[in-house]
């Protein structure tokens, strides 16, 4: 009787074998169970109640961004058409469209009283005002968090007190206010620029202050107190360790900020009477006022003024995120 003794090659092929088939074996439960993922999520998604979820949500988003497009539409339609047609007959006659009536509400350049000075004023008015309310909130807050000083608790409930107080009661005592100033130094901030900056940081400290304190609450005090001992002073830890901290809190404050200051109208009427240069909401609120019907050009002024602050709010937007959804999570 033989015996036959397999070789070390064939059992090498042997094994080499059944590696592969358990290889094989393992790629191919892989695929499937990432398959089984796949058509789980799909027919999560598919549900009859998060389907009618994602239709009423996409309905809602539709319904919320028709007065913008029809903004745009109208500001891109002719004049001959704004009387005789609505603006969604464009879909049937794309060839409508033009620039016109931007070329015609910009042909005025930078003189007084025009589209393009007006958009400047504006950004006269606004960048001050949220970059100096944006610094100041976050100062105030480093102090009020980490300050070594009595009454902070005191000093804060008097900031979050000032938050409800509207800004229309306190415009008639400002202008007073602002006519004693320049009674006494000769120099009256009313009718001018710097006026509107400062009633807008007056009322927009309060709330960034109470912002920006909140988001300091969760930086840990051992970073400062580390700090102390290494010989570091108050302003070196406020500018090295708890502003690039505190940066997405700080970017959602000057988005927040910088909308509000740019959409605001009732301030400027009042203090800047009978100044030549306006924002862009003044020379809208005139157009109104002297075009009577030419609502074509009121649009146009309309998506000028959206135009910046979408820039801005896409140019901070993973800063602002990230500051709006700072505390949500732990």
């Amino acid at each position: 009787m033989t015996t036959v003794t397999p070789d070390a090659g064939d059992l090498d092929d042997l094994g080499a074998g059944r590696g592969g088939a358990s290889g094989s074996g393992s790629a191919a439960g892989g695929a499937g169970g990432v398959g089984t993922g796949r058509a789980r999520a799909i027919a999560g998604r598919l549900r009859p109640s998060r389907l009618l979820l994602n239709i009423a949500l996409g309905a809602i988003a539709l319904f919320w961004l028709v007065p913008t497009v029809s903004l745009a539409i109208i500001s891109l339609r002719p004049e001959s058409l704004f009387e005789i047609s609505g603006w969604w007959k464009v879909f049937t006659a794309p060839s409508q469209l033009t620039f016109h009536n931007y070329s015609a509400i910009l042909s005025g350049g930078f003189a007084a009283g025009g589209a393009l000075d007006s958009l400047v004023t504006s950004l006269e008015i606004t960048v001050p005002a949220a970059l100096l309310v944006t610094v100041i909130s976050s100062m105030a807050a480093y102090s009020l968090v980490f300050g070594q000083w009595k009454g902070r608790d005191w000093v804060f409930l008097l900031i979050v007190g000032l938050i409800v107080v509207p800004l229309q009661v306190a415009l008639i005592p400002v202008v007073e206010l602002y006519h004693t100033v320049g009674n006494i130094t000769g120099y009256n901030p009313f009718g001018k620029i710097v006026g509107v900056v400062i009633f807008h940081v007056g009322f927009g400290l309060p709330f960034g202050i109470f912002l920006m304190r909140n988001f300091y609450l969760g930086i840990p005090r051992d970073l400062i107190e580390a700090g102390r001992m290494d010989g570091a002073r108050e302003w070196k830890l406020f500018r090295r360790v708890v502003l690039p901290l505190g940066l997405p809190a700080a970017a959602a404050l000057g988005v927040f900020q910088f909308v509000w200051v740019w959409n605001d109208l009732l301030v400027a009427l009042v203090f800047l009477g009978g100044n030549p240069h306006v924002p862009l909401t003044i020379y809208l609120f005139d157009q109104t006022r002297s075009l009577a019907a030419d609502y074509w050009l009121i649009a146009t002024g309309g998506i000028l003024s959206v135009i910046i602050p979408v820039i801005v709010f896409f140019a901070f937007q993973r800063h602002f995120v990230r500051g709006m959804l700072a505390g949500a999570v732990k």
